[in-house]
Order: structure tokens, then sequence, then C-alpha cells
């Protein structure tokens, strides 16, 4: 190739980060001169990765908030798509974020750049005549759970099933007593993990109740060690100033990321739906799933969802293997009961660790490189 290829990425929050990281590094080992650029986050601006915006500030989670930030979004949207049509891309990779980044590729697409979105909308799950518009907008779609790849496969769209690269991070058996060594915890006493979230809607509708669980479990088991790992400096800051106004989660020990490093540690997690609950399985570690949203978003949403569960390893498994407790029970109480109930009878749970080994087994698929070779294909380089 006389000329470094150019590949437009956006990913629009923390686990699109880390999968642009990975899929960033695997072009980068065929093409290390690859101009890759677009907005991303810090994982992906570690492998060379330019970004034009903050990722922080696509990071918006449910219908309502969205409108508040409506005009800001659509000015970068619309600052990205000028830069692309003026400098365009071999290959545009737009990263989940589907509402944002599906109109970049169909835009983009029109102008004859290739188009790839990395991560399926939940297209199976709620509006599947989606899939149209997804037709439309996306040459590739690259998936990560093997029912997504059947539903493309069976409306004739270009799809490769590259697994999850978190099953390829991850160690199979990742090592408690490493991780509480490196985190400053006894070994001999229970952890318990809070992940409350890397996005800010997350918190405010979940931190105070997570915090208050933290500090129930702390009252019924006192020798109990609970940390928290903050996905950024703007969550810490968020976490603590609950801490403050409510005077509740003394007992945490908020750490600055790391957040393997804590499930790895952690005997139980407690955490917000999202990829992390996928992270907790591959952990092979017990899991509360907990989620609140804005009360308009979960009253619209409960009318077009129809699904039986929210949480990854329930939707891999087709069966409840872990509790989820979304809007009204989502108390401390019932937190700290599932929590409780699993640190003193860890036994009873072994067959749902079991079931996280085979999830383990299904992902691990060498996915960073699946990606890039898919994408290389596309667009007919070696």
């Amino acid at each position: 190739m006389s000329k470094p290829l150019r590949i437009g990425i956006i990913a629009g929050e923390a686990s699109g980060d880390i999968l642009g990281s990975g899929l960033i590094k695997a072009i980068r080992e065929r093409y290390p001169d690859a101009v890759i650029e677009g907005i991303g986050g810090p994982l992906m601006i570690e492998q060379g990765f330019h970004t034009h915006f903050p990722m922080e500030r696509l990071s918006v989670m449910g219908l309502v908030e969205v409108l508040g930030r409506l005009r800001e979004l659509i000015g970068i949207h619309r600052k990205m798509y000028k830069y692309f049509k003026q400098n365009p891309p071999d290959v545009f990779i737009g990263i989940d974020a589907p509402d944002f980044t599906l109109r970049m590729e169909r835009k983009l697409k029109k102008l004859g750049v290739p188009t790839v979105h990395y991560v399926s909308p939940s297209v199976w799950a709620w509006r599947k005549k989606r899939i149209f518009k997804i037709k439309e907008s996306t040459d590739l779609m690259l998936t990560l759970l093997p029912f997504e790849s059947q539903f493309y496969q069976a409306h004739n769209m270009k799809e490769c099933f590259v697994g999850h690269p978190l099953a390829d991070d991850i160690e199979m058996e990742p090592s408690r007593d490493d991780a509480c060594i490196k985190l400053g915890l006894d070994v001999n006493r229970p952890v318990v993990g809070i992940l409350p979230g890397s996005r800010g809607g997350e918190i405010k509708y979940i931190g105070a109740t997570m915090l208050q669980a933290a500090d129930l479990i702390q009252q019924q088991l006192p020798d109990a060690q609970l940390v928290l790992p903050a996905a950024n400096d703007i969550r810490k800051t968020q976490l603590e100033a609950l801490r403050e106004m409510h005077g509740i989660g003394k007992s945490i020990k908020i750490v600055d990321g790391q957040s393997r490093t804590v499930m790895a540690a952690s005997n139980v997690i407690t955490l917000a739906s999202g990829t992390a609950t996928l992270e907790a399985a591959l952990h092979k570690r017990p899991m509360v799933v907990v989620y609140k949203m804005a009360p308009l978003t979960y009253a619209i949403g409960k009318r077009i969802i129809n699904v039986e569960y929210i949480s990854l390893p329930n939707l891999l498994a087709n069966k409840p293997l872990v509790p989820e407790l979304i809007q009204e029970e989502a108390t401390p109480e019932r937190i700290a009961e599932e929590v409780l109930n699993r640190l003193n009878h860890p036994d009873r749970y072994e067959s749902v660790v079991k079931e996280f080994y085979q999830i383990h087994t299904l992902l691990q698929q060498g996915g960073n490189q699946k990606a890039a070779a898919a994408v290389f294909e596309l667009i007919g380089v070696k």
C-alpha cells in the first residue's frame, strides 16, 4: 500500500473503548503506520488513536437523558461527519452507541466509504425492523455473541462472529490472592466488589442505593472488605460527593480504575447491568445485577423490549444464572440480602460458576485478531 491505511472509529463508552483498543492493537500488528482517528477513550488513545472529542461526551444512558444533551450530540455528529467527508477514511468502524454510530455509517456509506459496525444493537430484543436501516448503513456487522450472528444470517446480512475479546484477555482462573495483594486487601477476609457503572447517569440512579446496600452488608458482616473501582476522576468525584451528601458508604475503599483487579479479588460482586456483568462472569464470580433509570425511560422500555433478561450471563445461558434487581426491586435491603446469601453460602452457587466456565470457552475466539481480519477482508487489503 503506497499510502498509510486510514481508519475512522467512533466509540461511545467504556466498553467500546476496551473493544476499540484491542482492535487498534490488532490492526497495528499488520499496519503499524495506519492513521486511526475519530472519537475514543483512554485505552484507544494509548494505542495511538487520535480522538477529536472526549468520549465521555457521548456516554449518555436512557431515552429521556439523551434529550437534555441532544444539541451537543448533534453538534459533535455534524463536525465528525464534515471531517470524514473532507478526509474520507478507507473504512469507518462504529463501535456500539448505535443511535450515534449507525447514523454516521449510513451517511458515510452513501459517500462510498466501507462501513463496519462492531457490537450488534439489541435488534433481536426490540425494534426488530431496525434491521433494514442497519443493512442500509452497514457493510459488515461484527457480533460478539453467537445468537446475534444467527439473527443476521437469517436476514442475509454480512456478519462475522468474533467472540468477545474480554474472553481472550481474562484468564480462565484469575488469582484472587494476587488481586487482593495488589489492592492491599486481606486475602483471608471476604471481599465485595461494588461497581455502580462508568456513566454519570448510572451513578445518578443507582449510586446511592448501592452505597446504602454496602452499609447494610458491613453491618451484618463486619469482616467484609468493600471495594469500589471508580471508572475515572469524574466518577470518583461524583461518588465521593454522594458519600458526603448522604453520609453513606464510609467504609467503602474507592480505588482508581482497576475494575478487573477488584473483580478478581472479590468473593461476590454487585454491579450495574452492562458489559461488566460479562467481565464478572469471566472472572467466575457470583454477582448481583442492579439497574435503575428515569421512570419515564423505564416505562417506555418495558413496553417495547421483549426479552426476559437484561444481563449478559443470563442472556447467554438463556436462564436466570444471576439475580437482576431492576427499578423498584433494586433496594438496598434486597441487594444486601442477595450479596450476603452468596457470601455465606458459596456452595449453593457452584453450578453457576461452572456455567461461567462454559460461557468463557464459548466466547474465547481470538476476537481482536478475528475482527481486524474481517475488516481487512471487507476493504480488500491483505
